[in-house]
């Protein structure tokens, strides 16, 4: 496979193959001295549990791989005894997980929970002992979400809580108060529940139907009340909330026997950034608090005893995921990455702020990997809106407001050397494209194609009011941000008009298909990898409680049936008449496979230019590095031939 990036041939084969093979190292959970650390690694071609020690010195040692079934593994918690390991695993790879325990020498390994027909969720260990929390969401319409403690030796289910969408996300010491949040899609609440009156009181105030007054709370844990803190109140719910606030901070709230709620407090708050990931030691002195600064990480420890906010420098990498501050306060371990370095586990001493690693990723010597930069752009609406730039070797820089002034003969320059590009559109749509390790993007670029990644309305990281910007009746202000994004791409001279692709996957395909149905004209070629191609086949498809969840986005089955018709790409299918490739999983329930093989087949029909790439044993995540390879050579090939310029 070769690219004609100016006068140069680039053969992206090898490097494709390289950056797919990058393995990385995520999901981090440790055992209550922070000896020992358990995560999921894709070293061995598919995301598999692996356990090591944690050291502060000398030579990394080698994980040790706890082999247990076949099927990926996705999350993994330490037990507070350290006795057990409670892994959630993809069903045969699709939508649909289940849950195992297993002891930390590979022994023991047993499914409590879930298989191919009924799926599971794991939920946290209690803090003390070991029982674990399992979640089984409803597997009819209008069934109830049920939770259960789970006890591994014997598999005895205790029920828990039973309610819509429920989630249980921290339980108290004595497994008195249990926390769960509850909620559709961007309007997320919680509960603290008290199981020795079988009541629930609301965190935040409630509103109509359950819901926050002015905001979702998507985070929240119980831990014990710091000295001097309100009389009567022996422990203090903290929160991740945006609850009254354009972003989400963080919030403490005390808490007492038979109802009582404190006064909310506002702890730290950012205007800058929103508060993602929350966690606390097991007395609740020390607070780890992971920021979202414009897609970057900042990572902050929070004193209760003193008040103080204190900010952690020398974070390793841009992004910073799953987090986790050990029972003592004196580790955290998390996953850190960026555009040129895959995900890899370091460790933070609080105590020092010191940074020391604790997991390896492959070496990436030799490879010319773009560092992407962020830019902005404004919407037809005049909304400020951003993206990251992954600019193709020998290609334009960006000119306008938004760039450094070049001279004349610099900006012919530009000009004369635009050339294809590609857009790629985020899932989600809650989602946010960031600075990470992405290996299609990056292959795209060794291709000579500059890659725009537009973090378009309804995006997550800029707050409240934007992420619901693309709600419901709101929807036609997505679709107008992507021609935005194109419009971006050639007035800033970063790409020919008629040499540019969209792409995307999940809600990002079903933009890439409503881009082309509802703007013809506008891209050149499209990839649409797992979109939905028709609304009512999606709801009527999709699991039940995917299709709960999602009403407060896109609109209810059954009450707006015009309007999910109006924004379906399927009813213009007519409209599409440039080379379009198709992807999707087989397993896939959470956007299922029916969205893609229908709208291929009605291209067909209309004799369009189409391909059909259907990705076997894999759901709505690619995790096999077989399914990935294959995918991005695929995408690569697809785009060369399809953006190439026409000479003469």
């Amino acid at each position: 496979m070769a690219a004609e990036t100016g006068n140069s041939i680039i053969d992206t084969g090898e490097l494709i193959a390289r950056l797919v093979a990058a393995w990385g190292s995520w999901g981090p959970t440790m055992t209550p001295d922070a000896d020992r650390v358990a995560f999921i690694s894709d070293r061995s071609g598919l995301p598999q549990l692996w356990v090591q020690a944690v050291v502060t010195s000398g030579e990394l040692p080698e994980p040790s791989l706890i082999r247990f079934c076949d099927d990926p593994v996705t999350a993994v918690t330490w037990s507070a005894d350290s006795a057990w390991l409670a892994c959630a695993v993809a069903t045969d790879g699709g939508v649909r997980s289940q849950v195992w325990v297993v002891r930390p020498d590979g022994t023991d390994a047993r499914r409590i929970a879930g298989d191919s027909e009924h799926h599971a969720e794991l939920g946290p260990w209690t803090r003390s002992g070991h029982r674990v929390v399992v979640t089984v969401p409803s597997a009819e319409v209008g069934e109830p979400t049920r939770t259960f403690l789970v006890e591994p030796v014997t598999g005895h289910f205790e029920p828990l809580a039973v309610g819509e969408l429920i989630h249980v996300l921290d339980l108290s010491v004595g497994e008195a108060l249990v926390v769960i949040r509850d909620g559709r899609r961007g309007h997320e609440f919680c509960v603290v529940v008290d199981r020795l009156s079988d009541e629930d009181h609301p965190l935040m105030p409630p509103g109509e139907h359950g819901h926050a007054v002015t905001g979702a709370t998507t985070a929240a844990l119980i831990r014990p009340a710091p000295a001097g803190a309100e009389p009567g109140s022996p422990v203090v719910a903290y929160l991740a909330t945006e609850v009254g606030a354009p972003r989400q901070r963080l919030v403490a709230l005390p808490l007492a026997p038979d109802g009582w709620r404190g006064v909310p407090r506002v702890l730290a708050e950012r205007a800058d950034a929103e508060l993602e990931a929350l966690d606390a030691d097991d007395a609740g002195r020390l607070l780890l608090l992971v920021w979202n600064c414009a897609g970057r990480s900042v990572i902050e420890l929070y004193d209760t005893t003193t008040d103080e906010c204190i900010p952690v420098a020398g974070l390793p990498g841009l992004v910073a995921t799953s987090p986790v501050l050990s029972r003592d306060g004196s580790t955290v371990i998390l996953s850190v990455e960026g555009p040129l370095r895959p995900r890899e586990l370091w460790r933070l001493d609080t105590a020092a702020h010191s940074w020391t690693r604790v997991t390896q990723v492959p070496a990436l010597a030799g490879m010319a990997l773009a560092e992407p930069t962020l830019e902005h752009f404004t919407g037809e609406d005049g909304l400020r809106l951003s993206g990251w730039l992954y600019r193709a070797p020998g290609g334009a820089r960006p000119r306008g407001a938004h760039a450094k002034p070049i001279d004349d003969a610099g900006e012919a320059e530009s000009a004369r050397s635009a050339g294809p590009a590609m857009l790629s559109l985020h899932g989600g749509p809650e989602a946010q494209e960031r600075p990470t390790f992405n290996p299609q993007h990056q292959a795209m670029v060794a291709a000579g194609i500059t890659v725009f990644a537009p973090n378009v309305r309804g995006s997550s990281g800029f707050g409240r009011e934007f992420s619901h910007l693309d709600d419901v009746h709101r929807r036609q202000g997505a679709f107008d941000d992507v021609l935005a994004a194109a419009r971006f791409l050639v007035d800033a001279g970063l790409a020919d008009a008629g040499r540019i692709a969209v792409t995307g996957r999940s809600y990002g395909g079903y933009l890439t298909l409503a881009a082309l149905a509802f703007s013809p004209g506008v891209f050149a070629a499209a990839i649409d990898i797992c979109g939905m191609s028709h609304m009512m086949t999606f709801y009527r498809d999709t699991e039940p409680w995917i299709a709960a969840a999602a009403v407060t986005k896109y609109g209810h089955p059954e009450h707006d049936q015009k309007l999910l018709r109006r924004i379906s790409p399927l009813v213009k299918v007519s409209n599409i008449d440039v080379p379009l490739l198709v992807a999707h999983g087989e397993l896939d329930t959470n956007v299922p496979v029916n969205e893609a093989r229908q709208v291929v087949a009605a291209l067909r029909e209309l004799g369009r230019p189409v391909e059909y790439l259907e990705l076997a044993g894999e759901g709505h995540e690619y995790r096999r590095a077989e399914s990935k390879l294959l995918l991005a050579e695929t995408m690569v090939r697809f785009l060369l031939e399809n953006l190439s310029r026409i000479e003469g």
